[in-house]
């Protein structure tokens, strides 16, 4: 089972499920843990090959990793701990996840939060992802991976969330990463189905106004979902939990009081 932490409060019966992307940990969301603690239960993840949760049986590790395979390993733990229906928050890829499990299993979801959302890759991004896996046999991970961190967070003031995907990146093995990246052959057919199907759940996306691949895509959904919020942020990347954590832990608190 993958690795989790619990965080429970005196009083709220609300739980918050929180969902990192490829690369990263569930330390990503050390800036919300202090705010999240006062409102709301918490549960924290790390997914397969990630942080904690890297001593997996080989058995998983030999599987090809699907979107709903990794999914599935999220809805194992919500499973062994027993979890009301909550709400979910993803960052990066994590969304993708959140999205997917709401797909699979929408009783369980009751808001999601999308920080950093991806969305269908632009002609940029499908040009790294044909670079990354031509040459991912060949290259250590770690030079893609920091390409791609420089790529996607490119300005001065994204330093500090690049930073930390890349040091949490360094915790993978070559295999991992490749395990992870052939996911993205699968990114668009999903994320094109994602944004034609519109599950109901109220959703909030909160995107960096320098999120220069995605921004214009989560805007083309909320106009399409009628129960989608967009909150844009000023001079902000892609990780805006990490960049702007006070206004970003603002928003999605209240987002979330609302839908409790």
């Amino acid at each position: 089972m993958l690795y989790y932490k619990m965080f429970h409060h005196a009083a709220s019966k609300e739980w918050v499920v929180f969902i990192h992307g490829a690369g990263g940990s569930s330390a990503v969301w050390f800036k919300q843990l202090k705010d999240f603690q006062k409102h709301f239960n918490l549960l924290l993840i790390d997914l397969r090959g990630h942080g904690k949760s890297t001593d997996l049986p080989k058995a998983i590790y030999n599987q090809e990793y699907t979107f709903e395979a990794v999914t599935k390993d999220i809805i194992e733990v919500l499973d062994h701990v027993k979890l009301p229906p909550a709400h979910f928050m993803g960052v990066s890829l994590g969304t993708i996840l959140a999205r997917q499990l709401a797909e699979l299993e929408p009783e369980r979801v009751k808001s999601l939060v999308m920080a950093g959302q991806v969305t269908r890759l632009n002609v940029k991004s499908r040009l790294l992802v044909f670079l990354g896996n031509t040459f991912k046999k060949v290259i250590p991970y770690m030079w893609l991976y920091r390409l791609f961190a420089y790529i996607i967070l490119p300005r001065k003031q994204h330093s500090e969330s690049r930073n930390l995907f890349i040091q949490e990146a360094q915790k993978l093995c070559q295999k991992e990463f490749i395990r992870w990246f052939k996911l993205t052959k699968d990114i668009n057919p999903l994320l094109k189905y994602f944004k034609e199907v519109d599950l109901g759940i109220p959703t909030l996306y909160v995107m960096g106004d320098q999120d220069l691949m995605f921004l214009e895509p989560v805007k083309k959904i909320v106009r399409q979902h009628k129960n989608s919020i967009l909150e844009t942020l000023k001079e902000c990347g892609h990780v805006v939990n990490v960049e702007r954590p006070d206004e970003f832990n603002r928003l999605s608190l209240e987002f979330i009081k609302n839908k409790s």
